[in-house]
């Protein structure tokens, strides 16, 4: 009969599985709690900003009514007390349809805000962003409608006081967690210590087959019942055995010498055998660990490529449209004031000009990044071939690169048959070679006044295309060849590399072309690439009705 195989022991049943039970519990009244006092607190910042709005609004009636709007943002001036609220507007009804901007507060350094003349009654109930408040009241006289009051305040109190619940609760909650581990680790200790020493004796009994051993008692019933009645098992084998060997000691004393090596022998072999078992599970859970930490670092690697990579030009946009914003602003103050001079008015379309430049760059690095993101993980392969001449295709890569190239004092070598006219994927190709390049003066040149690139395209055996492209930089070391084809593996982290480029060499290379791509380099000796890819010879008449990338 075989036995039935174990998978768990009550030593981990009782410590993990009520550890599991009070985890969940400890967890979700946590999160109930933490919710709730979110909850409470985001409605106290409302109510404060409500009631400032309110507040504000009935102040600002007889400025209103006396058209006196220089007094009244001297009275908003005072809210300069409260480090929350930004920005307050104050617009006069003129008519039921029509409203003008009255007055307004702006906090030091925070730069102000449109008015909200046709948001007005969708502020009625406070509006939260990502880090400020809004709100809007009317402001009556009596029964009649004559304006309305705008807040801006910064919630930058309410994430404050979010964090700090979120890391007392987070606190408290391992704080339990730790003592009702080391509680149940206790409780569990009291019932399975006796259990263990039982299964330790039975092991001895069973190796040394000494019987005069006892269980001793240990205060818990159900288990000092069991041991008793181990005991009496283990006396009245001790009997029976001591009977059996008083009356055949004279005819199996060789017998019993030669158990007793063969028994001997068979122990030390199974002692052997569970120890290499033992090994052997060790170098499993050893390699599975390996590998399991090897995923996370390429995903923390991923994580941080991409929120450094993304935010970067978007936070320059941000700050290139703010400037516009304070520009425009003093513009507009000028043209009301009828204090534009030409002179200003030229160089604000100068820096419009410029700002709108940078905007325009950094949004579309930042497009450009994202679209490389998603580039990696799209199949290749669903490019359609195309009949082009090789040597015509590198050239219009070069051309494509001119303007980079023009910048550097590198030289680019191709050595390309004119006669090689294939079928094949252009796309793929090209994007191969423009990354192969870059990488070799980005990365390889950094630093050398001068370098050389090599490259050589050629046709071998049974249809298939070689490009070895070779540089004499400054070679890649050991440590991160290993892991050059890995995403977001890059030198240049927070200079504009993102660290996809040879990901992307790679997929395009054995998914877009079915090919195989390898690398031969060492540090301060170049860098080899050899790519080699099928493709379907053609004929030159093909070629003008190619179109080439």
């Amino acid at each position: 009969m075989v036995a039935k195989k174990t998978f768990f022991s009550i030593k981990s049943l009782i410590l993990w599985g009520v550890m599991a039970v009070i985890s969940l519990s400890l967890v979700f009244s946590s999160s109930i709690n933490l919710y709730s006092q979110i909850n409470t607190y985001t409605k106290t910042l409302e109510q404060s900003v409500v009631v400032a709005a309110e507040v504000t609004g009935r102040q600002a009636i007889p400025f209103i009514i006396e058209d006196d709007d220089q007094t009244l943002e001297l009275m908003l001036s005072a809210l300069a007390s409260s480090p929350t609220i930004e920005n307050v507007h104050v617009y006069k009804l003129k008519n039921e349809s029509e409203m003008t901007f009255f007055a307004s507060y702006n906090q030091i350094d925070i730069a102000p805000v449109r008015a909200k003349f046709s948001q007005v009654n969708e502020l009625f109930i406070p509006r939260k962003s990502l880090d400020v408040m809004e709100v809007a009241r009317p402001i009556h006289l009596e029964t009649e409608l004559i304006g309305y009051v705008y807040i801006r305040s910064a919630v930058t109190s309410l994430d404050l006081l979010i964090t700090q619940s979120f890391i007392i609760t987070l606190g408290v909650l391992l704080l339990c967690l730790a003592v009702c581990f080391l509680l149940i680790y206790k409780l569990q200790r009291s019932i399975t210590s006796p259990i263990e020493g039982m299964v330790r004796l039975v092991q001895r009994i069973s190796r040394t087959k000494d019987y005069s051993n006892r269980v001793d008692a240990h205060g818990i019933k159900e288990l000092d019942i069991l041991g008793g009645a181990f005991n009496g098992m283990l006396f009245n084998t001790k009997e029976y055995i001591d009977r059996q060997t008083q009356a055949e000691a004279e005819q199996l004393k060789l017998t019993v010498s030669l158990e007793g090596k063969v028994q001997q022998r068979t122990l030390a072999l199974k002692e052997a055998n569970s120890e290499l078992i033992h090994t052997l599970e060790q170098l499993h859970q050893f390699q599975r660990q390996l590998v399991q930490n090897e995923k996370m670092a390429s995903l923390g690697d991923m994580v941080a490529g991409v929120a450094h990579e993304v935010n970067t030009p978007i936070g320059l946009g941000v700050t290139a449209s703010t400037m516009m914003l304070d520009r425009l602003a003093d513009m507009r103050v000028a043209f009301e004031d009828k204090t534009l001079k030409a002179s200003t008015l030229s160089k604000f379309i100068d820096e419009g000009e410029e700002n709108l430049n940078i905007i325009y760059r950094n949004l579309n690095r930042a497009a450009e990044l994202i679209s490389s993101f998603k580039q990696v993980a799209v199949d290749q392969s669903s490019e359609s071939s195309r009949v082009f001449s090789f040597a015509n295709l590198m050239s219009e890569i070069l051309i494509s690169m001119g303007p980079t190239l023009k910048k550097t004092p590198y030289k680019i070598h191709i050595d390309c048959s004119d006669d090689l006219i294939v079928e094949s994927k252009a796309g793929p190709i090209n994007q191969i070679m423009i990354n192969l390049i870059m990488n070799s003066i980005i990365h390889g040149f950094e630093g050398m006044e001068d370098g050389d690139i090599n490259i050589k395209i050629e046709l071998m055996e049974n249809s298939k295309v070689r490009i070895e492209f070779v540089d004499n930089g400054k070679g890649i070391p050991e440590q991160l060849r290993k892991r050059i084809f890995d995403p977001f593996v890059t030198t240049k982290r927070g200079q504009g590399g993102s660290g996809l480029g040879m990901h992307l060499v790679y997929n395009l290379v054995t998914q877009g072309l079915n090919g195989s791509i390898s690398i031969v380099s060492e540090e301060n000796h170049g860098v080899n690439f050899s790519i080699i890819f099928p493709v379907k010879i053609a004929d030159s008449k093909h070629v003008k009705a190619s179109t080439f990338i």
